[in-house]
């Protein structure tokens, strides 16, 4: 297996509104790491994906997806779900250490974790919804 996948490639696994969603895109995205050499970003990819995807099934109804992306040694890891309403800003990395914290760790450890995240409003197939990414840059 190659060190890094030199060619971009691109999926989208479309879910169901179901908590189990998460385990099977988690499953997914170490598969699909593994099978274009990237096994050392997995454990971080899985974090990030399994924070993005989470928010998507437990603070929105209807469907979801998770994309995942390669392009010039970065991986884009996104979630878009049918709630076209933005995300809750992200905690800070000093307030995600509060055990009280009720909301806004998943975003923060998002933040923290990633090169770049972001959101942007994106429909598909008939639904408003939104799209939350983040980045995280192959190491040379």
């Amino acid at each position: 297996m190659p060190e890094t996948a030199p060619e971009p490639w691109e999926y989208t696994l479309h879910i169901p509104h179901d908590v189990r969603a998460v385990t099977v895109c988690r499953r997914t995205l170490r598969l699909i790491l593994t099978i274009h050499g990237l096994i050392r970003l997995t454990d971080l990819a899985e974090l990030l994906a399994t924070e993005l995807v989470a928010n998507a099934v437990q603070h929105t109804k209807g469907p979801a997806a998770l994309r995942l992306g390669w392009r010039n040694d970065v991986l884009r890891i996104g979630a878009w779900d049918a709630d076209p309403t933005p995300p809750k800003p992200p905690l800070s990395p000093s307030a995600l250490t509060e055990l009280e914290a009720e909301e806004g760790r998943g975003l923060g450890l998002v933040r923290a974790c990633a090169d770049l995240w972001g959101w942007n409003p994106l429909s598909r197939n008939g639904h408003a919804g939104k799209y939350v990414w983040c980045e995280v840059a192959a190491a040379a």
